[in-house]
């Protein structure tokens, strides 16, 4: 028998930066240059979630099992798996939105979005240790599901430069963002007399935190996650997703050879090294 040849049919362990192309083929959505949409960091978060196997290599990029990545390449909800897995960077946030970084920020003072995590990221000469928050994908992704009372068209073609539509609106104290049986039906795109049938229906239905017993007022993000476990919202998968793209430092063991990693979404022009995990 040929040893060669057997030694070519094994698969051995590929690198995350493999399975970062693969998945991006496979997904078949184009970016703008420079902008993948799964990055090899991104695979060390499906590793974490346990949609693939550690089979060594950096941690944060670790080696997996080329079949397994190729599964996953097939999956018809693989957008849906990046967006439950893979947090964003407020950049890649705004960009997942369609608005300006600006107006995404507005969302986070006003307390529609809170961070998931963060990364630290060394600059260097240029300041530094920076942290970067980390957001969801999927509750990016929902907030003009949740937040139907905003005029998204306008906040996606607001000129630069210009006020943000957001502006003149009032933070939601924390633990106090709630919404009423009218504005439930709104975000689930039903009739109010759907949600009260719900609520008589479904013992686990989310019980007032507030109102009167005519306008009862319900937490927002409780009344949400109903909403998503029974089905009656999807997180929306037209928008692409992004991801937070950090440059990679010129070490072998973080680059694993991937030099289009070194091209971000406005980093600066100097590689930083980044500590802690780093998100794709």
């Amino acid at each position: 028998m040929d040893a060669e040849a057997v030694r070519a049919a094994l698969r051995g362990p590929a690198a995350a930066f493999w399975a970062a192309e693969r998945l991006n083929e496979a997904l078949g959505e184009p970016l703008p240059f420079g902008q993948p949409r799964v990055t090899a960091a991104a695979v060390g978060h499906l590793v974490r979630a346990g949609h693939l196997a550690c089979l060594g290599g950096d941690a944060d990029r670790p080696d997996v099992h080329p079949d397994q990545v190729e599964a996953m390449a097939r999956r018809r909800d693989l957008p849906v798996i990046l967006d439950r897995h893979v947090p964003l960077g407020p950049d890649q946030a705004a960009l997942r939105l369609g608005v300006r970084r600006v107006d995404f920020d507005r969302m986070v003072d006003l307390g529609w979005i809170t961070p998931t995590g963060a990364v630290e990221i060394d600059y260097k000469r240029q300041g530094g240790v920076t942290r970067v928050p980390l957001y969801s994908a999927q509750d990016v992704a929902l907030l003009p599901v949740i937040r139907p009372e905003v005029d998204w068209h306008e906040l996606r073609t607001v000129a630069p430069g210009r006020r943000s539509p957001l502006s003149a609106l009032t933070p939601t104290p924390e633990g106090r963002d709630t919404v009423l049986m009218a504005g439930i039906a709104r975000i689930a795109g039903v009739g109010r007399a759907a949600v009260a049938n719900w609520r008589r229906r479904h013992p686990h239905f989310p019980a007032p935190t507030g109102g009167t017993a005519t306008h009862p007022e319900f937490d927002r993000p409780a009344a949400v996650a109903w909403l998503l476990a029974h089905d009656k919202i999807t997180v929306p998968s037209g928008i692409p997703s992004a991801t937070l793209v950090l440059r990679a430092d010129s070490t072998p063991a973080r680059s694993c050879g991937a030099d289009w990693m070194t091209r971000g979404f406005s980093w600066p022009p100097t590689p930083p090294t980044t500590t802690g995990s780093q998100a794709g």
